[in-house]
């Protein structure tokens, strides 16, 4: 958000203060600013002229040859291309050797055989506007006086603009207008705070909307009120430069003042032409299914039940709080329009900009939740201004305030005792109470303690408990005047909870013993994902409030999340390694709190383009890291109730004890074809709240080897229908040496199908681990162990490869 120091200048006094200053006080107490950035900055040698002839150029239809008065010396003679010079206006000249924005340098020249000494500037120039298509004609009453100084620093126009950070007034609706930062600033240094303005004279009778909330806890205030003799005019100078200062553009008066009132207070207003509403009374209601509207942009837009319309009768005028309807836009031809003043639900605004992607200046307002009682403020500081502008514009009735809100104050006991023991100082109660005061709130005593009123402005979101009330005090007392001080505390060991625990663990050896790449994806998903996999049907809890209508519902398992996540992956790589450590929310079944059952899932999917499926290679790792965490499992049984995107046939039940624990397979060729997977993917998923179930196995201690061991590799052709495990274990009961088991571990780290493997088999490659506990193994070991794996493993049908 752009901030004027100009305009807040006009709350409380800055004379003192360097943009360094506003901005290092603004940082350490109230918000984070990203920078400061000059406007009209530079322009020294553009100077305050005034034009005594024009005449026509002899050598050109367009160009204009005029006579300028800069307030020293000889009138400049500069040769001119806007259509709007004449003479008498104040202009913005340019003399010879000035560098405007953009770096255009300002030479002596000669244009069609006419000398031309100098520049007439139009705004876009100056760089303080969009105003290219003429010059820039000052206001007589401010520039007569001025003439020959420097334009910019002579009419206030110079001016350093604040960056705020968005994310570090999220949560202050009262920073989102310069009034609220210029309260903070009266409150940093302890300076008045100037009022925000009069109250409009507005008739106690007379014509005045008629208004119907149709759910108020969508819409807490929606004012109203009929303007007469208003009249599209161009806005003056000061508020267009105002506008261009944080980055608006000027677009007529009307606009323009709607718009200088939300930047100035934080509260944006609408303005309809009330001819086109045809005196229909307003309505604030929720669109239905199929109803559609075209917005000021020209876009016709498809509503959903959730999107908040304004109506004039039954027919929308607006969106609200996001844009306002292109058959209501005020234009050249209006001559009154009802002022719209209103505050909407939060939720409600930021859902609808959300999927329509249409994002405006008034909807992040609106999305962060505005005082209702900035609305009435703000159509006071319209009718003031645009009296001031149009002397014959007047409000011709009261103004509408169907909700009738009225603000409840909210009281907060802050415990002096818990102040200090938060702050880590000791603050005089009476220091407490003034910092309090200073930003608005009501302080009362109580005891030692003090009660807090929290003002209007900072009770819809801010201010809610008495730790609230203590940060307040802590930055405006600033938290680099706490003195460090080193923490003091008793170490304990923490209790160990099993299930995270065993989560980390697992997901630790996912990645460094599997090779897997961990994902992080939402609780919610896509119905399109939900349908690919077969799912579409199931019951889902559902998100009150989603990010999108079609993300509404809540996963059952981790695994479609996961799925999900392929397809662009192997687009990048021909072999995909994932898994996600999440939960899943099963509606049919609640907790002890009515909350839909949780699940902890562990899920892992391996995609390959091309060659051997990994299944064989995804089951040996499950197997290995279970075993490491102390769950070593077996797969011997098919998987009893198969999800939809489990192979039917294929996916075997991971066994801890008897206990179904998770799932090993291949996924589904229905779902791989809906998600567009032209691969092999393996799939399983472990249970992690069945696992813990499980009693785990003991552990063992083994001695660190005084001996070194020794890996052979063990190349086996089998049957492609042959399991692993049983090769494993076949392995195993070849390591009996002279009395002496000398197989230490067995893995399998790859399995080839290819050239020089025959049709209908596969190649199980394992590294098998040799060791001794009594002495150093030679090749000879070696030699004998490979014999014996070449004289039996005929019996399981296998040839030694090598």
């Amino acid at each position: 958000m752009k901030v004027s120091l100009n305009w807040l200048g006009r709350y409380v006094d800055l004379t003192d203060k360097t943009p360094q200053q506003v901005l290092a006080d603004l940082t350490m107490s109230t918000a984070e600013i990203d920078g400061i950035e000059g406007f009209a900055q530079g322009l020294d040698a553009v100077v305050v002229g005034r034009v005594l002839e024009r005449k026509k150029h002899e050598g050109a239809d367009k160009l204009s040859v005029t006579k300028v008065d800069v307030g020293a010396g000889a009138p400049l003679q500069i040769v001119c291309g806007a259509p709007n010079v004449a003479a008498g206006q104040y202009v913005a000249v340019a003399l010879v050797g000035a560098k405007l924005p953009g770096g255009l340098v300002i030479k002596q020249a000669k244009i069609r055989g006419v000398e031309s000494a100098g520049m007439i500037c139009s705004e876009a120039e100056l760089g303080i506007g969009e105003g290219g298509d003429g010059i820039l004609v000052l206001d007589e009453a401010a520039a007569a006086a001025q003439l020959g100084k420097p334009f910019a620093e002579a009419l206030g126009v110079a001016d350093h603009v604040l960056e705020i950070d968005n994310k570090s007034i999220n949560h202050r609706p009262d920073l989102w207008g310069h009034y609220g930062i210029a309260r903070e600033l009266a409150a940093i240094w302890g300076r008045p705070l100037k009022p925000f303005g009069p109250r409009a004279d507005l008739p106690a009778s007379g014509a005045s909307p008629r208004i119907a909330i149709e759910d108020q806890s969508a819409c807490p205030r929606y004012l109203g009120v009929y303007v007469e003799g208003v009249q599209h005019a161009r806005s003056p100078n000061w508020l267009r430069w105002a506008l261009a200062s944080v980055g608006a553009r000027s677009i007529d008066l009307l606009v323009d003042l709607t718009n200088w009132v939300m930047f100035d207070l934080g509260q944006p207003l609408h303005a309809f032409d009330a001819q086109r509403l045809g005196g229909a009374a307003i309505g604030v209601r929720f669109a239905r299914r199929g109803e559609r509207m075209t917005t000021l942009d020209g876009a016709c837009r498809e509503l959903v039940e959730k999107d908040l319309l304004i109506t004039a009768g039954d027919q929308p005028v607006a969106l609200a709080g996001v844009m306002g309807g292109e058959g209501s836009k005020v234009d050249a031809s209006t001559r009154s329009i009802l002022l719209e003043s209103a505050t909407f639900h939060a939720a409600t605004i930021r859902r609808t900009s959300t999927r329509l992607g249409l994002r405006s200046d008034a909807s992040a307002r609106f999305e962060k939740s505005l005082d209702p009682a900035l609305t009435e403020l703000a159509v006071h500081r319209f009718l003031t201004m645009l009296a001031a502008a149009l002397p014959g514009a007047r409000a011709v009735g009261p103004i509408a305030d169907p909700a009738a809100w009225r603000f409840s104050p909210r009281t907060i006991r802050l415990r002096k005792a818990r102040l200090d023991l938060k702050l880590g100082v000791t603050l005089p109660r009476d220091r407490v109470a003034g910092i309090l005061r200073s930003l608005q709130f009501d302080v009362r005593d109580a005891d030692e303690d003090l009660q807090v009123g929290v003002p209007s402005f900072r009770a819809t979101k801010d201010i809610a408990i008495e730790d609230d009330l203590i940060e307040e005090v802590g930055r405006m007392f600033r938290y680099d005047n706490i003195q460090e001080q080193p923490l003091r505390s008793v170490i304990a060991a923490p209790h160990r909870e099993e299930e995270p625990w065993l989560c980390r663990a697992l997901c630790r050896l996912a990645a460094t013993e599997i090779g897997a790449h961990e994902v992080y994806d939402y609780s919610f998903v896509p119905d399109a994902l939900l349908e690919a996999c077969g799912a579409g049907a199931h019951r889902y809890a559902r998100v009150s409030n989603p990010v999108a209508p079609e993300a509404a519902r809540m996963r059952r398992h981790v695994m479609p999340s996961l799925l999900g996540n392929l397809a662009s992956n192997l687009r990048r790589a021909p072999e995909v390694l994932l898994f996600e450590d999440g939960k899943g929310y099963h509606v049919e079944h609640r907790d002890g709190h009515g909350l839909p059952h949780e699940v902890r899932e562990l899920a892992f999917a391996w995609a390959r383009k091309g060659g051997v499926s990994p299944y064989a290679e995804l089951r040996a790792g499950l197997e290995t890291i279970l075993a490491r965490v102390g769950y070593p499992v077996t797969t011997e049984h098919e998987l009893d109730s198969p999800a939809p995107w489990n192979h039917p046939g294929r996916t075997a039940r991971l066994d801890r004890g008897g206990v179904g624990v998770g799932y090993v397979g291949l996924l589904h060729p229905q779902v791989a074809r809906a998600l567009g997977l032209d691969a092999e993917v393996a799939i399983a998923n472990l249970d992690v709240r069945a696992l813990l179930t499980a009693d785990p196995a003991a552990a063992r201690y083994r001695p660190i080897p005084a001996y070194p061991s020794q890996p052979i590799d063990v190349a086996l052709v089998v049957a492609a229908e042959r399991r692993v495990a049983e090769l494993a274990a076949f392995l195993r009961t070849l390591g009996k040496d002279g009395g002496e088991d000398l197989v230490q571990d067995v893995k399998l780290f790859e399995t080839y199908v290819g050239e020089g493997i025959p049709a209908g088999q596969k190649s199980l490659n394992f590294t098998v681990t040799l060791g001794s506990s009594s002495r150093t193994l030679t090749s000879k070991d070696e030699e004998r162990y490979l014999g014996r794996v070449r004289a039996r493993c005929g019996e399981l049908g296998a040839v030694l490869r090598g």
